[in-house]
Order: C-alpha cells, then structure tokens, then sequence
C-alpha cells in the first residue's frame, strides 16, 4: 500500500506517527510521513519519506505572545492563537497537504491531522484515526480536556464532554478548514458541528497508540477501536550518546531527568535556576534538557548537566526518575522506562496525562507550571526518589509495557482491515 500519514505539531506529537511509519514501512509499504520541516532530518534519519507542510512549527511556539499564553496554561486561550496562526497558513497547508497524498491509497492522522478528513474527501480515498490519546466518546471516563470531572457524576456527563472537546478543538479552526476546502480542494464547507462523520472515517478501524495497562479499553467501545500498546521510536542507527553525557552518568548516582520539551517559557533563565535550585535542595543530580524554550543558566553546579537532544529511550532507563511537562510522548517514555515521573503540566492533555500518572501510583502528584516553586518542585522530586512502593509500582509498569509491540499489533490491523484492503487499487 501507499500511505500518507499526516503528523503535525510538536516533536512529542511527531515520534509516534513515525513510528507506525517506520513499521510500515518495514513491513514492505511505501509511507510518506507529511509534517513541518523541523523534522525532516528526524524522519529521513529512521527511513522514511518526508513531505514538508505548514513550515516551522518551532518558529510558531517561539513567539513572545504564544509563550506567555502556554506558561499561563490557557487552553482554550492557546487554541485561540494557534486558529489565528492557522489562518494564515491554511492555503498553504492544504496545497502541500495535497500535492503530499496524491496518489496514495490510505491516510492516517491524529488529533493534529483534522485537515486530513478534507484531502480524503477530495482524493476519494480511506482516512484511519490514530490517536495516543482518547478521543473516541465513552462513558468509562471523561475527555481529556475535563479531566478532573468527579466520577460520581456517571456516564452522561463523561460522553457529552467528548462532544464538548471536539467543538473546543473544532470551532476556533473552522473558518480556516472551510477557506481551504473552498479555495483550495473544491469542497463545500464541512458541517457546522465539524467533519467526525464523514464518509472518508466510516468503516475503517480505530487505533490508539498507548498501552492498555495504562488506559483500558473501555467496555463500550466496539471491535473496531483498538488499544494496541505504545508507538516507540528508537536512535537512529548512527546515533551515539554523547561522551560527557556518558561521563557524567557514569560519574555518580542515576541523576533526575527535567526537561519541559518543546513547551515555551517566557523567562528560561529563571525556570532553569529554579530546577537547579530544587535538585540541589533534593540533594540530586541532575540531567537538564534545553529544549525549544531554550532553557540555560549562567552557571551549573558539577551535580547538573545541561543537554540539547538525547533519545528518551536510551536515557531515561538511566536515571532515578523524569520530571517534564506531560507530553503524551514523554509519559509513555517514562512510563516505559519503569521510573516514577513528576509531571509539570502547562496544557492541553498534559494535565490528563499527569492525573493518569498519579492514578496509577507511578509518580507524585503532578504540579501545574503556573504553580511550580523551587520547594514544591523539590519535595516532589523527592518523593519521587524514595517512596519504594512508587518505585515497584513503577518498575513493574515499565516491565507490561516493554512486553508489548504497538508499532507491530498496528500494522497487522491495517494490513488484516477489510475495509482499507479493499478500497486499495
């Protein structure tokens, strides 16, 4: 089969996707994976097509306005300023969008991808939802975007908050989406209340990219959707860890991993001098990731070390435990990895993933970034460092996960679907 799959947003939102690619791919496919051009050495690096859409999404979160609004933690304030950034990009992404999926047989796309129902229609061809977060409307629990509603509400409130979020995530780039069917592909606008049933989704399975020891299945979903266990990318074959890196590992206890990925901070400086403060009131070593907010400190102590990229799958079965922002793809490294993780959320799913993580009694309570103080960042790396139990529970976690192969279980199901084999010509 030819497949296009569609990958926008942040590195975290990325891996996944070209994971599935990579197995894909393996199993004799031909994939292209469309997404911004910061990746492009990222994709190619693991052996497969790139096609550039919707220019530097780096550039985008860099910008003084968006910074401010992620450290605040406003989501629908966030969505808000990316619909304005989607405005202006929305020609633009569907051409490329377009010119990327012609002539392939399936698309696949996430949360990230909703452009994507658009193509398929213009292009007549299947699109697969592949989420690695839920998405699909149940009554076992509520959407990500609420969290925090008490179970004693029941059902009902939990099913109609997916319908909630689907309008919160729809409504701010609609305007955008009907430009680009218009001027763009030819269509009329998708409904008012947004593409979820279009005829390019019906009949296709659903997947769902995290482990099932993490987030069941919830019994009132059908045989269609599918748990099928973490999406995990390796190094790249040339890569190698860095020899101070190496270094400084060997040079003394497992050290705590932070770093806040890809998420924004308006003073990094300071958000630096604070991990490093509350490491040292922890009495921990540490490992600090710059990230794109470009976090640095005039001065680090011996105990901390301060890194521009490293695989989360070779770095973090090396350390005590990992603090960092909630990112779907972090968690699940983390996760993985069999340590406790400290979750500092500043948005979107990052909060639901937090509260997952304290539900399972794998990680301390998660500290939101607006709230997060040298002492309270302190006490939970702490914890996270010498609770026992939390470090059992952990590891025996790490050991159902690494026991499972997302990336293969996804692959049979695309390949063994009805539905997608027989629509490919």
């Amino acid at each position: 089969m030819r497949i296009a799959i569609i990958a926008p947003g942040s590195r975290g939102d990325v891996e996944p996707y070209l994971a599935l690619g990579q197995g894909l791919t393996k199993a004799g496919h031909l994939v292209r994976l469309l997404s911004h051009s910061d990746f492009e050495a990222l994709v190619r690096a693991h052996g497969v097509e790139f096609w550039p859409i919707g220019g530097s999404v780096q550039d985008v979160l860099q910008t003084t306005d968006l910074r401010q609004t992620i450290e605040g933690g406003n989501f629908v304030k966030i969505l808000s300023q990316m619909a304005n950034e989607a405005q202006r990009g929305a020609m633009d992404l569907a051409r490329d969008g377009l010119a990327g999926c012609r002539g392939m047989d399936l698309l696949v796309a996430g949360l990230g991808g909703i452009f994507g129902i658009a193509l398929a229609e213009k292009l007549g061809i299947p699109l697969l939802q592949a989420y690695y977060i839920p998405f699909t409307p149940t009554g076992a629990y509520p959407s990500f975007i609420f969290s925090a509603l008490p179970s004693w509400l029941g059902s009902g409130p939990n099913l109609w908050s997916y319908h909630i979020a689907r309008q919160l995530m729809w409504q701010p780039f609609r305007t955008a989406d009907a430009r680009a069917r218009q001027e763009v592909l030819g269509l009329p606008p998708a409904p008012s209340w947004g593409p979820f049933d279009s005829e390019a989704l019906r009949g296709y399975p659903i997947l769902y990219a995290y482990s099932p020891s993490v987030i069941p299945p919830p019994p009132d979903w059908d045989d269609a959707i599918h748990v099928t266990g973490y999406w995990f990318l390796g190094p790249a074959e040339e890569w190698e860890p860095p020899a101070a890196l190496v270094e400084f590992l060997q040079s003394g206890p497992p050290p705590v991993y932070v770093g806040f990925g890809s998420m924004s901070n308006r003073n990094p400086e300071a958000t630096a001098n604070l991990i490093v403060e509350a490491l040292g009131q922890a009495q921990q070593r540490g490992v600090l990731l710059s990230g794109w907010s470009g976090l640095r400190t005039a001065e680090l102590p011996d105990s901390v070390l301060m890194v521009d990229s490293v695989p989360f799958s070779w770095l973090f079965p090396r350390v005590a435990a990992v603090v960092h922002h909630g990112g779907a793809g972090t968690t699940a490294a983390g996760l993985r990895a069999g340590v406790p993780s400290l979750v500092v959320p500043f948005f979107g799913d990052q909060p639901f993933w937090g509260r997952r993580v304290r539900e399972l009694e794998v990680g301390p309570a998660p500290v939101p970034r607006r709230r997060l103080t040298v002492d309270r960042l302190a006490a939970a790396i702490h914890e996270a460092v010498t609770d026992q139990d939390m470090r059992r529970r952990a590891s025996e976690l790490g050991s159902k996960i690494q026991a499972e192969d997302g990336v293969a279980r996804a692959v049979a199901i695309i390949e063994q679907s009805p539905g997608i084999r027989d629509g490919v010509t």
